[in-house]
Parts: structure tokens; sequence; C-alpha cells
């Protein structure tokens, strides 16, 4: 008899310890998940503020005034527009068609 309470006993202390190892970890994936969860909400709070700021910096006006400070581009014009004119005998003679 003495031996099956041994038994008991121990089996008794070994469910107690992985009862209170399966508690700890089901608290610490909750913790876990919950520091996911805001840094979901802070990175979905950052990804709205970029597309609201790409969608101000992208307007025409400001591209056009980049445009013409930063790579000194011109409005195109009759005056500076240039023209090629496409020889079809040339073209046919090396083989290309329009």
């Amino acid at each position: 008899m003495m031996r099956l309470n041994a038994l008991l006993l121990v089996a008794l202390l070994a469910s107690a310890m992985w009862l209170v190892r399966v508690a700890h970890d089901g608290r610490a994936l909750f913790a876990a998940l919950d520091r996911a969860q805001s840094e979901e909400r802070l990175l979905d709070s950052e990804h709205e503020r970029l597309k609201a700021e790409k969608q101000a910096q992208a307007t025409p006006l400001r591209v056009e005034k980049a445009a013409r400070d930063k790579l000194a581009m011109r409005t195109a014009t009759p005056a500076v527009t240039q023209y090629v004119a496409w020889d079809r005998a040339a073209s046919a003679a090396e083989g290309r068609t329009p």
C-alpha cells in the first residue's frame, strides 16, 4: 500500500508541475500575442500615414515644380520640337517595317 501511495504522490506532483508549466506557457503566448497585435496597430497607422504623405507628394503641381527646379525640364513647345521624317524607301532597304 505504501508503494501505491508513493507512486500516486509522484504522479500528483508531476501532474501539478505539468499544469503549472502549461499555464505559464499560455500566459507567455498571450503576452506575445498582445505585443504582436500592438505592433500591428503601430505598423498599420504608419502605413496609413505614409500613404497619405505619398498622395500629398504626388500632386501634379508638385511633380511639375520638381521637374522644373530639380531636373531643369521645360514644357514642350512647337519652337523646341524636332520632327523626324520617316523615309519609307530607306526603311524597306534595311528590312524594317512601320
